[in-house]
C-alpha cells in the first residue's frame, strides 16, 4: 500500500504526540498522587497530634486496665473526626480495638500483629498506610498511626484514618481533565501539523510532477515558484540545473546527429556520383584515374573522420592509459612541421620559430601531443593563405611550458571563439569535407590536453592573425597531483576561427 510522505509525516508526528502526552500524563498523575498523599498524612498526622493530647483524659483508665466508656471522651473524638472528616480509633499495645468514632468502617475490632508491629517499629514514632490495614478496614484508607505513651512507655495507639476514595476521586477527574486537554492539544497539533505539510508537500508534489513529465522526454519542463532557502528549494533548483543540462545534452545530441549525417552524406554522395559516372559512362574512360583518386581521397577523409570519432570516444570514456614521460618538445614539433612538408610547400608558407638546438623538457604522453601538434598544424596549414607564415615558440613558466602556433590569415569572428573547440563546430557551417575539416580537430585537441593536465586556448585578431596555446607540465607531478580536466579555452576581446 502506497503510503504519501505527509500520512507518514503525520502518523509519525501523531504517535510522537500520543506517547509524549501519555508519559507527560504518567508523570504528573504520579507526582501529584505522591503530593496528595503526603498532604493527607500530613493532615492526619495533626488531627492524631490533637487526638494524643486529648487521649491525657483516659490514659489512667487505659495503664489499669478499665474499658474507655467516657461519654465525654467519646464525645471529644466523634467531634475531632467530624470536624477534620476523618475516622478515629483507638487500640492497645497488642492491637485490640478499645475505642472508635465510628464503628461501621471497621471489618474487625482488632489490628493484625503483623501490622501492629510494623507500627511499633515505624520511623518517627509515626506509621503511614494507603489501604485496609491488614483487613482490619472495610475499604482502603489513608491511616497515620502514633502511639499514646504513658509513665515512658506506650500504652496504646492512635489509629486516624481518612477515605482513599478522594484519591480515586481525584484521578478520575485529573485523568478526565488530562485527556480533554490532551484531545485538544492533538487535534490543534493535527490542524497545525496539515498546514505545515501542505507548505512542505505541495512543493514536493510540483517537482513530482515535473519530474513524470522530464520522464516522458518534456526536457523545457521547470519547477516554478519554489523559494527559499530550505533543503526543498535546494532541491528545485538543483532538478532545474539538471534538467537544463540534460536539455541542453539533448539538443547538442540532436545537433551532433546532424552533423554525423552531414559529414557522412557529403563524401558518400561524391564517391556514389564519380562511381555511377564510371559505371554508365557518363566519365569517358581517358579521365576514369583521376576520378578514381578523388574517390579514393573521399574514402581516406571518410576513415579519418571515423577514427577521429573512435579516439574521441575512447579518450571521454577513459579508456586511453596515458604513458607519460619527460621528453624534448620540440623534437615533436620539428618532427610534426617535417611530416607536413610538402603541404607546407605547395601552400607557399613560411615556417618561423622552428629549431633543433633548443631543448624543453615537458611531461606527457609523446604520442597525445604528437596527435595535438599534428592537429593545430594541420588547422594552421589549412587557414594559413599563400605568402603566409606559421610561426612556432615554446616558453617555460614555471612548473609548466608554453606551446604556441601562429598563423597569418583571416582569423577567428568573435561570434565563433567561444565554440571552436565544440566536437562538430565550424564557422562557416555551409562547408563539408571539402573544407577539409570535420570539426573535430579542435575538441580532440582539447580533450588530449586536459588529459595530459594542461590547458589550450586561442587568441585572434579577425583578418590578421590567429594562434592556439597550449601548456604542458615542464616536472613530474607528485603523487597527490591532479590533472586539470577543465580549462579557459577562449581570451577575451580578440577573434577566432572555427576549426
Amino acid at each position: 500500500m502506497r503510503k504519501s510522505i505527509s500520512v507518514a509525516f503525520f502518523s509519525t508526528v501523531a504517535t510522537l504526540m500520543i506517547l509524549g502526552v501519555a508519559v507527560m500524563g504518567l508523570s504528573q498523575l504520579v507526582l501529584f498522587s505522591r503530593y496528595f498523599a503526603q498532604e493527607r498524612f500530613g493532615a492526619l498526622d495533626d488531627v492524631g497530634g490533637l487526638v494524643s493530647r486529648t487521649a491525657g483524659y483516659f490514659l489512667k483508665d487505659l495503664a489499669d486496665g478499665q474499658p474507655m466508656t467516657d461519654a465525654g471522651v467519646s464525645d471529644k473524638v466523634d467531634l475531632i473526626g467530624e470536624s477534620a472528616n476523618v475516622h478515629i480509633f483507638f487500640t492497645d499495645d497488642h492491637g485490640s480495638v478499645v475505642l472508635a468514632s465510628n464503628n461501621d468502617y471497621l471489618a474487625v475490632r482488632a489490628v493484625p500483629a503483623e501490622v501492629m508491629e510494623d507500627v511499633a517499629g515505624a520511623q518517627e514514632g509515626v506509621y503511614h498506610q494507603l489501604g485496609k490495614l491488614g483487613g482490619a478496614l472495610t475499604e482502603r484508607f489513608y491511616v497515620s498511626a502514633q502511639p499514646i505513651a504513658f509513665s515512658g512507655g506506650p500504652v496504646g495507639y492512635v489509629f486516624v484514618c481518612a477515605s482513599g476514595q478522594m484519591l480515586d476521586e481525584f484521578v478520575g477527574n485529573f485523568g478526565s481533565n488530562f485527556l480533554l486537554s490532551a484531545c485538544l492539544m492533538l487535534i490543534c497539533a493535527s490542524v497545525l501539523t496539515t498546514f505545515l505539510m501542505r507548505s512542505l508537500t505541495q512543493p514536493l508534489h510540483r517537482i513530482s510532477e515535473a519530474a513524470q513529465k522530464f520522464g516522458g522526454g518534456d526536457f523545457s519542463v521547470r519547477v516554478e515558484d519554489v523559494d527559499g532557502d530550505g533543503e526543498i528549494a535546494d532541491l528545485a533548483r538543483t532538478f532545474n540545473t539538471m534538467a537544463a543540462n540534460l536539455q541542453q545534452i539533448d539538443s547538442s545530441r540532436g545537433q551532433f546527429m546532424g552533423n554525423i549525417a552531414h559529414e557522412l552524406r557529403t563524401p558518400m554522395t561524391t564517391i556514389k556520383g564519380f562511381i555511377d559516372g564510371i559505371l554508365d559512362g557518363t566519365i569517358p574512360p581517358e579521365l576514369q584515374n583521376h576520378y578514381l583518386q578523388l574517390v579514393s581521397q573521399e574514402t581516406g577523409r571518410l576513415a579519418r573522420l571515423v577514427q577521429n570519432m573512435l579516439d574521441l570516444s575512447k579518450l571521454e570514456s577513459g579508456e586511453y592509459r596515458v604513458n607519460a614521460r619527460m621528453f624534448n618538445i620540440w623534437e615533436t614539433l620539428t618532427g610534426v612541421a617535417l611530416s607536413a612538408e610538402q603541404r607546407i610547400n605547395d601552400g607557399q608558407i613560411d615556417l618561423e620559430g622552428l629549431t633543433m638546438d633548443e631543448r624543453v623538457l615537458v611531461y606527457a604522453d609523446p604520442d597525445l601531443i604528437h596527435q595535438v601538434v599534428y592537429n593545430l598544424l594541420d588547422n594552421a596549414v589549412k587557414f594559413t593563405p599563400p605568402g603566409g607564415v606559421i610561426r612556432f615558440s615554446v616558453e617555460k613558466l614555471g612548473p609548466e611550458a608554453e606551446i604556441s602556433i601562429w598563423n597569418s590569415g583571416q582569423g577567428i569572428s568573435p561570434e565563433a571563439l567561444p565554440f571552436v573547440f565544440d566536437r562538430f563546430y565550424k564557422e562557416d557551417q555551409s562547408r563539408g569535407l571539402h573544407a577539409r575539416g570535420a570539426g573535430l580537430g579542435l575538441h580532440i585537441c582539447k580533450v588530449l590536453v586536459n588529459l595530459s593536465g594542461g590547458q589550450i586556448r586561442v587568441e585572434s585578431k579577425q583578418g590578421e592573425w590567429c594562434r592556439f596555446v597550449f601548456t604542458l607540465p615542464a616536472e613530474v607531478p607528485g603523487k597527490g597531483d591532479l590533472l586539470k580536466l577543465s580549462d579557459d579555452t577562449t581570451q577575451p576581446g580578440p577573434d577566432a576561427a572555427a576549426r
